[in-house]
């Protein structure tokens, strides 16, 4: 299955166009991500800002009030198309992704590890790492 380079919100008003590899695939567990997304566990590829360009329509965008984060939406079904990080990356969720490329999430998009796992609120069951915080932190025993 081949990634696709050009993603939708639910209803069609928004085009977003793909290019080049996300910097990161994971699953994240961090309270900030659960609250923004309002989701228990974000899976997502995290991409340089200048590989995903919005092509079609314009995005709605909220800030966070007290971190550095901000997501952007369609106003007219109010799906999420994509996060921006304190990094500046823009973070696509898998669900996204996935439903472009017909309902599966392409091998290449898979995510390859889990963060901030001691924060989860549900646990997950497979052979991925699980570091219990960032990336350059302790791994969960499995």
């Amino acid at each position: 299955m081949s990634v696709p380079n050009a993603l939708q919100c639910l209803c069609g008003t928004i085009t977003i166009e793909l290019s080049g590899e996300p910097v990161a695939r994971a699953n994240c567990h961090c309270g900030s991500c659960r609250d923004f997304y309002g989701t228990s566990m974000l899976s997502a590829t995290a991409w340089p800002a200048e590989q995903v360009t919005v092509t079609r329509g314009s995005v709605s965008t909220f800030r966070h009030p007290a971190k550095q984060l901000t997501r952007a939406f369609c106003a007219a079904c109010g799906e999420i198309v994509f996060g921006t990080n304190r990094l500046g990356m823009r973070v696509l969720p898998n669900s996204l992704v996935a439903r472009a490329a017909g309902g599966e999430l392409p091998e290449a998009l898979r995510p390859t590890l889990h963060l901030f796992y001691r924060h989860r609120v549900v646990d997950i069951q497979d052979e991925l790492p699980k570091y219990l915080d960032g990336r350059d932190g302790p791994t969960a025993a499995l």
